[in-house]
Parts: C-alpha cells; sequence; structure tokens
C-alpha cells in the first residue's frame, strides 16, 4: 500500500463506522483538569454506503462530541442529516458528489451537501461545514440536525469550511469559491455580525478557477490563495478529473484592505505550491505574515490527463509567507520555519489575525528506507521565542487528530491552557480522548478517557465551552 491513500484500500483507521451511539462516564486514566467544562465537536467523512471508487472527501459527514464537566466525560456520535445522507440511508442515488463529473442533468432533489470538514459556532448556533454549500445548523449536545441556514437570506452559494472570527470584533468573515457556476473562477466574501447578521456580501473573480480550501485574515486585511490545484468544468464534462494539479498556473494571492471591497483586491505572485490548512496571519513592520502548511504539490490529486502526481503523500511543512508592500514587483516570499512535516494547524484564537507566539500541528513520523510513512504520528507544539521544539511522538501505528487549544481561562497568557485530540489505538482498534498541557505536551496527557470503539481519521473540530 502506497501513501497516497487509494480508495480501494483505505490506511488505518480511515474506513467508515457504522453506527450512532451515547456513552457516559468514560473511563479515565489520570485527572480531568477542573476548570476545562465544555464539549469538544469533531467532524469528518464517514459514508452510510462505502465506496471503494470515492474520494476521502465525498464521505457523509459524522460529529463526536465529548462533554466534558465535573469530573465525567460522556461521548455521543451523530451523522448530519444531509440529502445525501437521507438518500444513502434510504438506498437511493443522490447523483454528484466530490471529484465527480456532473451529469449534465438537472437535480431531482435538493443538494446540501455532506457537511463532514468542520464544525464551528457563531451567533449562538453550531454549524457542520464543507465548502460547496451552505452550513448546516446542529443543535448541542443532542447532535441532532437542523437543517441548512442562510443567515436570513444573506448567504448564496458556497461557503468556506474555514471561516474566520476576529476576536476583537466578533465578526464571522467567510469567502466561497467556484461560486455562482460551479468549477468556475467566480468567488465570494462576506462578513456575518456577532448576532448572526450578513453585514457584507461581495463577488469577485480569481485570476483562474482553484480549488481555495483556507484563506488568511488579519485585523487590516483579507488575503485569497489562488494555487494550481485547477479546476474546470470543460476537463469534468470530458470525464477527466474536475480539479487538478498544473503548476504552470503559479501560485497568486489576493490581498484586500477589510474598510475597502472586493474591487480593491492586489494580487500577489509566487512559486507554485499548494496550502489545506492555515496557522495564522498577521501584520508588522509594512508586512503581511501568513503561517502556512504548505505542499510542493497537493495530495490526493491527480494530473489532468488523472496520471498521479506521485505515488507518495508529498511532505509539507511549516512554511512563513512574507508581503512585503515596500516591493514593487508585488511577489511574495516563502520561508520554511519546521523541518518537521506535519498538518492541521492551530493556535490560541484569541490571538487570531494577530501576532502569535504559539502553535501546534498534528506532525509526521521519520520513516526508515522502505517504511511506511506515519502522516499522523504525533502532536508538535511551536514557541516561536525559542528553537527548542515541545512534542510527543505516539507509539506506531497510533494515529491522532488535529489538536485543539482550550484556554486556561478567558484572561490566560496566550498558550496557556489545553490541547485535546482524539487517537486512535492500533493495538486495540479503540480511540481515546487525550487532553495536553498545551505548553508541555512534551510531558504527555494528563487525562486520557477511552471509548470502546474507534473515531476514524476526520478532518476538523472545536470547543464548545459549556453554556451559563
Amino acid at each position: 500500500m502506497n501513501d497516497a491513500f487509494p480508495r480501494s484500500t483505505p490506511p488505518p483507521n480511515m474506513a467508515p463506522i457504522d453506527f450512532e451511539t451515547e456513552l457516559g462516564l468514560l473511563p479515565l486514566q489520570g485527572t480531568l483538569p477542573a476548570g476545562l467544562r465544555g464539549t469538544l465537536v469533531r467532524n469528518g467523512p464517514n459514508p452510510v454506503v462505502p465506496d471503494p471508487k470515492a474520494h476521502w472527501f465525498a464521505g457523509d459527514g459524522m460529529l463526536h462530541s465529548f462533554t466534558l464537566a465535573d469530573g465525567e466525560v460522556r461521548y455521543r456520535n451523530r451523522w448530519v442529516r444531509t440529502d445525501f445522507w437521507r438518500a444513502a440511508a434510504e438506498g437511493r442515488d443522490l447523483a454528484g458528489g466530490f471529484q465527480t463529473a456532473p451529469t449534465g442533468e438537472a437535480p431531482t432533489q435538493h443538494d446540501d451537501g455532506t457537511a463532514n470538514t468542520n464544525v464551528i459556532g457563531h451567533a449562538g448556533h453550531m454549524l457542520a461545514l464543507e465548502e460547496a454549500h451552505l452550513p448546516m445548523e446542529i443543535d448541542l449536545p443532542t447532535l441532532d440536525t437542523l437543517g441548512a441556514t442562510d443567515f436570513g437570506g444573506g448567504l448564496h452559494g458556497s461557503f468556506t469550511a474555514h471561516p474566520k472570527t476576529d476576536p476583537r470584533t466578533g465578526e464571522l468573515l467567510f469567502f466561497g469559491y467556484g461560486t455562482p457556476e460551479r468549477l468556475s473562477n467566480g468567488m465570494s466574501f462576506g462578513v456575518i455580525s456577532p448576532e448572526g447578521r450578513v453585514t457584507r456580501f461581495e463577488r469577485f473573480e480569481a485570476p483562474y478557477a482553484s480549488m481555495v480550501h483556507d484563506f488568511m485574515v488579519t485585523d487590516r486585511h483579507v488575503m485569497f490563495p489562488i494555487m494550481p490545484l485547477t479546476g474546470s468544468m470543460d476537463r469534468a464534462k470530458s470525464g477527466r478529473p474536475p480539479y487538478a494539479w498544473e503548476p504552470e498556473y503559479g501560485t497568486r494571492v489576493g490581498l484586500m484592505p477589510r474598510d475597502g471591497s472586493t474591487a480593491d483586491i492586489v494580487w500577489w505572485r509566487g512559486p507554485a505550491c499548494y496550502v489545506f490548512h492555515v496557522m495564522n496571519a498577521w501584520e508588522a513592520e509594512g508586512s503581511l505574515f501568513a503561517d502556512v502548511i504548505q505542499f510542493p504539490t497537493p495530495p490526493l490529486f491527480p494530473r489532468p490527463d488523472g496520471s498521479p502526481i506521485s505515488d507518495k503523500t508529498p511532505p509539507s511543512r511549516l512554511v512563513r509567507w512574507q508581503f512585503d508592500f515596500s516591493n514593487p514587483s508585488r511577489e511574495f516570499t516563502q520561508t520554511q520555519l519546521e523541518e518537521i512535516p506535519g498538518e492541521f494547524p492551530r493556535i490560541d484564537e484569541r490571538f487570531a489575525g494577530l501576532p502569535h507566539r504559539h502553535g501546534w500541528y498534528v506532525r509526521r513520523a521519520v520513516s526508515g528506507p522502505g517504511e511506511p510513512q506515519r502522516l499522523y504520528a504525533g502532536l508538535m507544539h511551536i514557541d516561536h521565542t525559542t528553537p527548542k521544539r515541545d512534542m510527543y511522538l505516539f507509539p506506531a501505528p497510533d494515529m491522532v487528530s488535529e489538536g485543539v487549544f482550550v484556554p486556561r481561562a478567558p484572561d490566560a497568557e496566550e498558550g496557556d491552557g489545553w490541547l485535546l485530540a482524539t487517537v486512535w489505538r492500533g493495538a486495540t482498534n479503540t480511540s481515546d480522548l487525550v487532553i495536553f498541557d498545551a505548553r508541555a505536551i512534551a510531558a504527555g496527557p494528563v487525562c486520557v478517557a477511552s471509548l470502546p470503539h474507534r473515531v476514524p481519521v476526520g478532518f476538523h473540530g472545536n470547543w464548545f465551552g459549556e453554556r451559563t
């Protein structure tokens, strides 16, 4: 088995589970931090009807929640009840799906997506997200699906899985790509107020059609990264890959002042690369900066003719982009910050859009010649004030999820708090919730809550503090 995640033989713990359950009083090792009260909710693809030919990104969304309070941990999981989920559960076929060619026929049923990528909170709502449809509202704590929401008619078309909450204003900034026409270079940008009202919604065109998974926001700018994982309706209609790698297009990043409009976007250039996830962005001393997890070529996607780019997942590393406003060429620079490859970067979100000191990501294990790569082998803590790195490696073949930071208190200094993740235990084929001191992860988890079953490899999660 190679490391490109072949659909016919999924890597360990990527296959879906086929049940929903609720479990109380999970067995604990260590001590649950007394001040940690709330719910961690994670999201990821979990197809009702597994299809070995389907892309990993296409599975029905399943939410997993761990509720912590009074020294106890409780768990539940639920599928997001989308149209695709209902069709699969009832044995019907709802045409479409990620990286599939359009049929050319008008849909006979409303398509509200898979809602399988992220889950966030805003204006009192919990929202399950992917990036080609509207948000799906979810009830907490039941995880019941309430349905798609357009926030009073203010949203139209695709909505990113990675909107950004401004910690100073409470606004939610978002974008969409391939909209309103699928696989086009049309994009949108908007803002939702802290109260849940869409206060901005604008459309614009990117230099070319691209898969834009994430974007960057600072206190004064928004950045739209357009990278050469290109989209093409002509290619899709001819039976070739809708999304494919075309590095000759290079990378373009649109810089927009937040007090301006999409008509003010200025496009900068850089070398071809691909980024799924941004750690943070900020501005200082006449430049914009963005720390990103950068791939030399995108994993899981082919060339335009359908041939693979590589038979292995390329290494992705923490890289800093700099946009120097004094540079008349409008070319940005890329500087690698870390040697250890990884993915799923996170920060203390209270510092989103500002200079940050602490960050975390899921790291690879170093493999010897001929040994399989372990993509999600451990957790890495970055402190930009010191070259010394704080990291924890799980024993093979365990796999860990993205770590989610929770501050110890609302006014705690940056990075003072807890890092929560789920880990699949290869020896028992079960999963645990692990809780680390976020600034001392090398010491190991301070508490472990164990499940009798596994939580499949997913994408993203967030913390929902106890409501008072």
